[in-house]
């Protein structure tokens, strides 16, 4: 399994040490001076370097935002029991000092400090070598990425959240950022930064290999598309932007589908045309995402340390029409076929609470190797249990979904018939056929479910903005296999997690750590809670 080192440079250390690590944490340990920074290529690279190296931290898509898609959504329940904090995001009983919460609003918000700070530094150079302006369209970019994460989980029409760009202030003193009105006006901070960042990335083929994976245009424009579908909650004009967007990314981007739904979850097509935006773990990200191994069953049938944390629920599982190609992909079922370290095996799930189910989009690793003294061992498998990345992307936002999101915003401005052409698109890849003449938001709402599922394109956030409250509240369910280590054992439906009571006043984002708001003394406003 490749794993290559990053060498930081001096430049890095401090800028590192000068963001905010904390979002309280308003003074910096050390300022330095205007002269180490950016004095060369190398320094601007290993800066923009490590601002991605939170992409594969387990506080963020390494595991800790899944536990609010599986807890809050319907596709997912939790394959072990860990505690209040994250039932609390399954019942909706948060209360912002869940531990999965504190994490990653710390980490997102020291890393955007980051991104403004080798933004304001860039910006503060007379003239930008070509090197230099494509990082500062990735420090946009990346500004962009983490702003919008943190924006469309905490802010409210009526109240946005704290952002300051460095760039605004001739001297920027270090402050708590100014929380914004509206979640609309973070909004618009973030398709500024995404419109700045397209102008200077370049296209993704542009790129060499070396550089697979760091930000391009069509990633901008992709995210670009997924805030005006966030942003159309409040202003639905924002849905005539997508289409043209979506046919730039296809035409000028050169993004699309691949023939087959399984080979997009494969090593081999990581950089495929329907690559976007990923964790990688290539190039210069060391490590990738833990996610495989956090979704693999719990010890991985005595052959690896699989973490077997989020099970899909029965109700995904039924929403697949049969003779859909992407169920298989998605889910494995008792007595399914699968090959894990070169060994055949059928599936059961002996060592989690029980859905009946295992995620399998990120298996493809996990066949490869073989068995030695009873342990699986594979170059594309971290041998270490405890970090259990793969060679496998994890995808955050591929092409796939910019036809969905393009679907929805025909049908959201009535053009049913517009958006049955992109969904069926996706039905014939996945072996049904052109399903669809006249495609209404039910419809869409299905194929997003089908295509997506085990995705971080948030199906929590998608049941929310669909106000689709009846979905949020009802019980989930598994299946109930009498002799577990059985495969071929039959099974019965059971609730797995019971009946709860969403309510939109207050559980429509999340509240703020209110330790949080008490330090911040008057300059950050709590969330409506119960």
């Amino acid at each position: 399994m490749k794993r290559y080192i990053i060498t930081l440079s001096a430049a890095v250390v401090a800028l590192c040490m000068s963001s905010c690590g904390d979002f309280l944490d308003v003074k910096p340990e050390k300022v330095p001076s205007d002269g180490t920074f950016f004095a060369t290529d190398k320094d601007a690279t290993d800066a923009m370097n490590a601002i991605y190296w939170m992409l594969n931290d387990e506080t963020s898509f390494g595991r800790d935002l899944f536990w609010e898609q599986a807890g809050g959504g319907d596709d997912f329940i939790y394959g072990r029991n860990r505690g209040e904090d994250q039932n609390n995001l399954a019942n909706f009983t948060y209360t912002g000092r869940e531990s999965s919460l504190r994490s990653n609003w710390q980490l997102f918000n020291e890393y955007i400090a980051k991104a403004n700070w080798m933004i304001y530094r860039l910006l503060k150079k007379s003239s930008l070598t070509p090197v230099e302006t494509k990082r500062l369209g990735e420090a946009y970019f990346m500004r962009a990425f983490l702003h919008f994460h943190i924006a469309y989980r905490y802010g409210r029409a009526e109240q946005g959240v704290p952002f300051d760009r460095y760039e605004d202030y001739d001297l920027y003193e270090y402050k708590i950022p100014e929380q914004r009105a509206s979640v609309t006006e973070n909004y618009d901070l973030i398709m500024r930064d995404l419109e700045k960042a397209a102008a200077s990335l370049p296209l993704f083929e542009e790129y060499s290999t070396g550089d697979y994976g760091r930000a391009h245009r069509a990633a901008a424009w992709a995210y670009m598309v997924k805030v005006n579908a966030y942003w159309a909650q409040h202003d639905a004009s924002k849905w005539a932007l997508i289409p043209p967007l979506v046919e730039r990314i296809e035409t000028e981007g050169k993004r699309g589908l691949l023939d087959d739904f399984a080979e997009v979850f494969t090593i081999a097509n990581n950089w495929s045309r329907e690559y976007i935006w990923s964790v990688n773990s290539s190039g210069y990200n060391y490590a990738g995402s833990e996610f495989p191994g956090v979704v693999l069953e719990n010890k991985g049938w005595g052959r690896y340390n699989g973490w077997g944390y989020f099970k899909p629920t029965l109700g995904l599982y039924n929403e697949y029409a049969s003779g859909d190609k992407r169920r298989g992909t998605t889910i494995l079922a008792y007595n399914d076929p699968f090959v894990f370290f070169g060994e055949a095996r059928r599936f059961h799930s002996a060592s989690d609470l029980e859905s009946g189910f295992q995620l399998a989009k990120y298996m493809e690793p996990f066949t490869y190797g073989k068995v030695e003294n009873g342990i699986g061992v594979s170059d594309n498998v971290s041998p270490n249990g405890d970090r259990p990345t793969t060679d496998l992307n994890l995808p955050l936002i591929r092409h796939a979904e910019m036809i969905l999101f393009k679907a929805e915003a025909l049908i959201r401005q009535g053009n049913g018939t517009g958006a049955a052409a992109q969904l069926n698109r996706l039905t014939r890849r996945a072996g049904l056929g052109d399903v669809y003449a006249n495609a209404t938001m039910n419809d869409l709402k299905h194929e997003r479910r089908c295509e997506l599922a085990g995705e971080f394109s948030d199906r929590f956030m998608d049941l929310k903005r669909w106000e689709d409250w009846d979905k949020l509240n009802a019980p989930k369910t598994g299946r109930h296999h009498e002799e577990r280590s059985n495969p071929e054992s039959p099974w019965t439906p059971v609730e797995i997690w019971p009946a709860r009571t969403f309510n939109p006043a207050t559980d429509i984002v999340f509240p703020y750590n209110p330790d949080d708001v008490v330090k911040a003394d008057g300059k950050l406003k709590q969330n409506p809670m119960d």
